[in-house]
């Protein structure tokens, strides 16, 4: 499942880089995946927005395993 999760984010990631911003897998833990946003997804007002209505929903059209995506937080 992991593999079938990068490859989607992968295929959104080009959409978050033109915005300045970025994604990073950290876990799946029983279909939950948890992202850490970067750069400039990671201050975004919207960035809550980005990850339930941008990369859970496609995440969940591509891979029907895939529960929720949750934000696994930033570094710090």
């Amino acid at each position: 499942m992991k593999a079938k999760v990068q490859e989607a984010l992968d295929k959104i990631r080009p959409k978050l880089q033109a915005d300045g911003g970025d994604v990073e897998l950290v876990e799946i833990i029983d279909g939950v995946v948890k992202v850490r946003l970067q750069g400039a997804c990671a201050g975004c007002p919207m960035s809550q927005m980005t990850l339930k209505n941008g990369i859970e929903a496609f995440l969940k059209k591509e891979i029907p395993d895939v529960k929720s995506v949750e934000s696994a937080g930033s570094l710090s």
